[in-house]
């Protein structure tokens, strides 16, 4: 497969002026960076996934073992107060973009909604534009399909998958532009190795970084020894491996730290570590008030680590309001990068609070949106006293300086406090909403990404006797239990390029339900095929620890329906039985389309 990286847009920048005014704080003559002179720092951004801010011995956990993670704060400056979206794939779109996820396109977590339109700028494709080798190594989460996947967004290097969540953690299967290998070993220790590869093999030039972890997510897998070590801690299964799962990354944090010092790159590397939403589970989060999800504190306020030796004083801690929007104005001021092509940043550069204990800095609002239409009925809005929270399209106030855990409702009390919360949240949500909730089509046909995959949880089921097989239609989840000829799937395709694709589908089919036959159309092309030959195989082993709400990791067959003559334009591809045989139809897992012409 040509996996050649869409052309970046953006022209070489030169310096960021070093006389400038930013929210309160003056910041006049000389630059974060010590002179014109200077090597461009390196970036590594490293993202856990589903870790709370509780998941750190020094927020006050003894029952957790993490002094990489303890270290790294303490050589340089800890954000007491960073918050993030909800869930994982907004925070994604926003740590990337510098502006509110519902701006990006992305505004869900499967489905194809987690997907932020190409045309956005990234921070890859910042630091590309700027002479930056470019990798992300982990979970991407942003879109699986060119150019939305990271190798259209500015990654000259990926490793890893680009869905919400991953199936097996051992001996799995990852992709690297493009194309899915084997591995062997925990899946955070091999996207370790090869983060370490690509530090190694660009230690002479500016890199940026991006290692998007995606533990402590479930399924619920970690080596045996993290978990047998937190059980005899006298904690409950979910809380011991979640655990593990932290120290896991913990270990393989101290890898990379110890990679730069022996390369030389430690003093001008900076280092960020960050989690994308609160903890996956009840466990300790230093009393506040919800989990992954929640838009009270304890769902969106999460770690952020940041070490610059030398530019960064050891021991900081900032105590200012703080949010994923801010880290792209913040890294391009840093590395002096024009932030100039970039769309409207909701965020703001956190430099003065870095160069400044006593910085005057401006007291703003921090929003959390919903990741959906159908979740309007709650989101949230933050200053440094106050969380407004919009539950059943009710606001409640919370008292954060005293009332830390939000218990009491204080909104009787403080009613124009609510007013202006409530309505510039109202404001800016109306502003984004009608752009930010538009689905997005599957790319379909660029010449130098010549294979699409389009899989069975980003098509539209229509009709009755049709489902996902897992409950929900996340990530990796197939139709199943399809009973009716007058149901079908149905996928939304741009074809960028007019041509012909071979047509294949990955299936599932019992014996007795040989001899279906199913149609594949597209505009007023249709091929046709019966599936004769059975394939009903048992799953993937699997090491969880726990049972998982996803579903499990199965082999598929794949078999070729036919050649689609596909003209250029926004079009619905639909799969549909044309035959049923015995009690129900193939279960289907994914359409191919691969470019033949």
């Amino acid at each position: 497969m040509n996996t050649n990286t869409r052309r970046c847009f953006l022209k070489n920048a030169g310096l960021i002026l070093t006389s400038w005014f930013l929210g309160g704080c003056s910041v006049q003559g000389e630059s974060f960076r010590s002179n014109e002179n200077t090597d461009q720092p390196n970036v590594v951004l490293i993202m856990t996934d589903d870790q709370g801010w509780g998941d750190v011995h020094s927020h006050g956990n003894n029952k957790i073992d993490t002094p990489q993670m303890d270290g790294l704060a303490e050589e340089g400056a800890r954000f007491d107060r960073f918050f993030v979206s909800p869930v994982s794939a907004p925070t994604r779109a926003s740590l990337l973009t510098g502006r509110y996820h519902l701006r990006t396109g992305a505004h869900g977590v499967t489905g194809g909604r987690e997907n932020v339109r190409s045309e956005e700028v990234t921070l890859a494709e910042l630091f590309k534009s700027n002479g930056y080798k470019t990798g992300c190594f982990g979970k991407w989460h942003n879109g699986a399909h060119f150019p939305n996947h990271p190798n259209g967004q500015g990654f000259d290097e990926f490793v890893g998958f680009c869905a919400g969540h991953w199936n097996r953690y051992f001996n799995t299967k990852l992709e690297h532009n493009g194309i899915f290998f084997k591995t062997e070993g925990y899946i955070t220790d091999v996207l370790t190795d090869f983060s370490l590869s690509f530090i190694n093999k660009n230690k002479q030039s500016p890199f940026f970084c991006y290692i998007p972890y995606n533990i402590p997510h479930a399924p619920w897998q970690v080596p045996k020894k993290y978990f047998t070590k937190y059980k005899r801690r006298d904690l409950d299964d979910k809380t011991a491996c979640a655990y593990g799962m932290c120290e896991n990354f913990d270990d393989n944090l101290g890898r990379i730290l110890n990679a730069l010092s022996k390369n030389g790159l430690s003093e001008n590397t900076i280092v960020l570590f960050l989690s994308d939403n609160g903890p996956n589970s009840y466990r300790y989060n230093g009393n506040m008030k919800g989990k992954k999800g929640s838009v009270h504190e304890g769902g969106v306020r999460v770690p952020l680590f940041i070490r610059w030796p030398k530019k960064i004083q050891s021991g900081t801690i900032v105590y200012e309001n703080a949010s994923h929007i801010d880290l792209l104005p913040t890294l391009s001021e840093m590395c002096g990068l024009s932030t100039e092509k970039c769309f409207k940043l909701d965020g703001r550069s956190l430099v003065p609070l870095l160069r400044s204990r006593n910085c005057s800095w401006q007291d703003r609002i921090i929003f959390t949106f919903p990741r959906g239409p159908e979740w309007s009925f709650q989101g949230a809005a933050r200053t440094r006293r106050w969380r407004a929270v919009k539950k059943k399209d009710k606001w409640l106030l919370f008292d954060i300086h005293s009332d830390p855990h939000e218990d009491i409702d204080v909104s009787k009390h403080y009613p124009e406090v609510l007013k202006k919360l409530s309505s510039e949240y109202t404001k800016l949500y109306k502003e984004m909403a009608e752009e930010g909730f538009k689905p997005l089509p599957i790319s379909v046909g660029y010449p130098s990404w010549d294979e699409v995959e389009l899989p069975a949880h980003e098509a539209t089921l229509e009709g009755e006797g049709i489902a996902y097989k897992g409950k929900n239609g996340w990530a990796h989840d197939w139709i199943a239990d399809w009973t009716s000829v007058n149901s079908f799937a149905v996928w939304d395709i741009d074809v960028v390029e007019s041509g012909s694709f071979k047509a294949e589908v990955k299936y599932i089919c019992s014996r007795d339900n040989t001899g279906c036959k199913i149609k594949i159309s597209a505009g007023n092309c249709a091929v046709q095929t019966e599936i004769n030959e059975a394939f009903d195989p048992e799953p993937f082993p699997h090491r969880d620890l726990l049972p998982r709400k996803e579903v499990y990791d199965m082999p598929w067959k794949q078999v070729t329906v036919g050649t689609l003559n596909l003209s250029k334009g926004r079009q619905k591809l639909k799969v549909l039985p044309l035959a049923i045989k015995g009690r129900e139809f193939i279960e289907l897992k994914a359409l191919l389309l691969k470019r033949i012409d």
